[in-house]
């Protein structure tokens, strides 16, 4: 139920609470004479910020480009473009708001790329909010497709219903992402041929280390089939980074897996993200031996509101280490 109050929650605390708490200690603080003024300021600042990150903020898009070197990529997928996003939350894009998905998904296509791969949170709490963007997301196109996993809000976490409901509706999630033709991935893996050569895109469902969280992930089920023998360069999809160290290092050694989830804490000042008191790699890169990690600070947000952590498109290009 939170997520359903979000936005209201948000702007009473931003433009009321917060600056009331402001008032108050300036007036605890500061001189009698100075105390007004000081209060004033802090309060124009806060709904200044506030203000910003919600009608400009939200807006802002970065394509970023990366590298990634490994000594395990098969020789025919050098120079093999992945092109990332995560967090969409479409139904913040609605009404007025849809140019910004249009523009996400015209980025995208621009790329070019060889394959597109969504890491999970395209809705808010409902599938009823998906329908309206069908066919802008019908757009994206790539040489080998879209593939997909779900993220935490895909799922009816968050709603006030029955089991037999919840399944219900998360069928329809699914359902809604496969009338993309998008390839969802659910505890499954799918592989990638390029002359005799493969890579293996595998799918997490979502595991997220708070038990209220959703825990479906499952490693094990995800790479069946696979020969422990052969080897193959793993591109490992899971919506959470914290299911990296958790569940997935432990149990097999993908040398490039792909999350989102964090949003970069929507927030950030002089490189610190609020993000970084519940998660050890917020956004951006963490290495373990020859395995890596890329967490996507996001495309969207159930809440409109980012401050020095723009949407983010990330293009990463496979390099083969000779």
């Amino acid at each position: 139920m939170i997520a359903r109050y979000a936005i209201p929650f948000f702007m009473i605390m931003g433009l009321v609470v917060v600056p009331l708490l402001l008032v108050l200690l300036c007036r605890w603080l500061m001189p009698k004479r100075h105390w007004c003024k000081g209060a004033f300021a802090c309060t124009l600042i806060i709904w200044g910020l506030v203000l910003f990150g919600h009608f400009v903020g939200y807006q802002d898009l970065e394509v970023h480009r990366y590298d990634f070197v490994s000594k395990d990529l098969p020789q025919s997928f050098d120079g093999y473009r992945i092109v990332q996003f995560s967090d969409a939350h479409i139904a913040t894009m609605s009404g007025s708001r849809q140019w910004l998905l249009q523009r996400a998904v015209d980025s995208i296509n621009a790329l070019q790329p060889d394959v597109i791969v969504f890491t999970g949170d395209l809705q808010n709490l409902h599938p009823d909010e998906l329908d309206e963007f069908k066919s802008v997301l019908r757009q994206l196109h790539a040489k080998d497709g879209v593939y997909s996993v779900l993220g935490n809000h895909d799922y009816p976490t968050y709603l006030d219903c029955d089991e037999a409901t919840k399944e219900t509706l998360l069928r329809q999630t699914i359902q809604f992402e496969r009338e993309l033709g998008w390839r969802l991935l659910l505890n499954e893996h799918s592989i990638i041929r390029r002359d005799s050569d493969s890579i293996v895109i595998a799918g997490m469902e979502n595991w997220g280390k708070p038990k209220r969280m959703p825990r479906r992930g499952d490693v094990a089920k995800t790479l069946a089939g696979l020969s422990a023998n052969s080897s193959p360069f793993i591109l490992m999809l899971q919506h959470d980074p914290t299911a990296w160290r958790e569940k997935i290092l432990p149990q097999c050694q993908p040398q490039l897996t792909l999350s989102g989830h964090t949003h970069g804490g929507q927030f950030q000042l002089f490189g610190w993200s609020p993000a970084a008191l519940s998660y050890e790699v917020w956004g951006g890169w963490a290495y373990e031996d020859r395995c890596a990690l890329f967490v996507s600070t996001g495309l969207g947000a159930l809440i409109p509101f980012r401050l020095g952590v723009p949407g983010e498109i990330v293009q990463i290009t496979l390099k083969k280490r000779s």
